[in-house]
C-alpha cells in the first residue's frame, strides 16, 4: 500500500520476509503478494541485487556437486533488478483469433542502467578477490551488445580489477563444472534470476542463503536496501517448527555490513552461523 512504501522510503533499511505460496496462484497479478515486492523493488530504486553463494564447509557434502568442487566457494553474483525484460514495455498477450495468441516481452537497457550495475560489481571486487565477469548473451542479442560494450567501458576505470566477459549459457555450464573460478559475477534482470539461483543450489541448499537489493548512493553516501532470504515462503513446512532462520539471520547480517557499516558485527553473526553448523 502507499502507507506501506512510506515506512519504507523513511527507512535505513529494509528487511523482507518470503512471500507467495499456492493459495494465491489464481489471484490476479496485481493482488499477488510478489506484486508487492516488485513494487518495493521499484520505488525504492533497488537496481542492484547482491547474491551470495556461500559453501559452509560444514555443508560441503549437501551439495550435488563432489567436495572438492564446492569446498570454500565464494562466489557474488551482482543481477540487475529493475530492468531488463521483467519491466520492458510492451508487455503483452494479444488475441490473434483463430484460437492463436503472440505474447510479447520487450527487453530494454539504457547505457546508465548498465553502468551503476557493472560499477557495483566493481567496488565489491575490489573488497574480494579483484576478478569481475560480465555475463551476457552478446552473440544473439542487441541487449547483449550494449552490455558488453558499457562493461568494458567501465573496466578501463578498474585497472586494478581482472575483467572477463562470459556468454551466459557458458557461465551456466561452468558454475557446474568449475565454480570456484568465479569471484564476482554481473548480468541482467532474467540471466542474474537463473545464474543466482543455480549458483545457490551448488552450495547445498537454496534455502540457507541470504540476499541484499541496493540503491544508488545519495548526497551522504547512504542508500536504500532491502535485505531478504533467498528461500520461498515453504508453505509445505508452515507449523512444524523446521524451517531454518539461517537465510534470514545471514540477510540481517549483510544490513549491518552494507547498510550501517558494522563490519565486525556481521563478521560476528556470519562466523557465528558457520559455528552452529560446524557443531552439527
Amino acid at each position: 500500500s502507499d502507507a506501506d512504501m512510506q515506512k519504507a522510503l523513511a527507512a535505513d533499511a529494509v528487511i523482507f520476509g518470503a512471500v507467495g505460496g499456492p493459495k494465491w496462484d489464481d489471484v490476479p497479478y496485481d493482488k499477488r503478494p510478489e506484486a508487492g515486492l516488485l513494487r518495493l523493488r521499484k520505488d525504492l530504486e533497488l537496481f542492484a541485487n547482491l547474491r551470495p553463494a556461500i559453501c559452509y564447509p560444514a555443508l560441503a557434502d549437501a551439495s550435488s556437486l563432489k567436495r572438492e568442487l564446492v569446498e570454500g566457494l565464494d562466489i557474488l553474483i551482482v543481477r540487475e533488478l529493475t530492468g531488463g525484460v521483467y519491466f520492458g514495455e510492451p508487455k503483452e498477450i494479444t488475441d490473434l483469433g483463430n484460437g492463436q495468441k503472440r505474447a510479447v516481452d520487450t527487453q530494454v537497457y539504457e547505457t546508465y542502467e548498465i553502468d551503476r550495475i557493472v560499477r557495483v560489481a566493481f567496488d565489491l571486487a575490489r573488497t574480494r578477490s579483484k576478478k569481475v565477469h560480465s555475463a551476457d548473451k552478446k552473440n544473439v542479442m542487441k541487449s547483449g551488445v550494449l552490455w558488453d560494450e558499457v562493461a568494458r567501458s567501465v573496466a578501463k576505470d578498474y585497472a586494478d580489477v581482472r575483467f572477463e566477459h562470459i556468454l551466459a549459457d557458458n557461465a551456466a555450464m561452468q558454475l557446474v563444472r568449475n565454480p570456484k573460478q568465479f569471484d564476482v559475477m554481473v548480468t541482467d534482470n532474467l540471466f542474474g534470476d537463473i545464474l543466482s539461483d543455480a549458483a545457490a543450489m551448488l552450495t547445498g541448499s537454496l534455502g540457507m542463503l541470504p540476499s541484499a537489493s541496493l540503491g544508488a548512493p545519495d548526497a551522504a553516501g547512504r542508500r536504500k536496501a532491502l535485505y531478504e532470504p533467498v528461500h520461498g515462503s515453504a508453505p509445505d513446512i508452515a507449523g512444524k517448527g523446521v524451517a531454518n532462520p539461517i537465510a534470514m539471520l545471514a540477510s540481517f547480517a549483510m544490513a549491518l555490513r552494507y547498510s550501517f557499516n558494522m563490519i565486525e558485527l556481521a563478521d560476528r553473526l556470519e562466523a557465528a552461523i558457520a559455528a552452529v553448523l560446524d557443531d552439527g
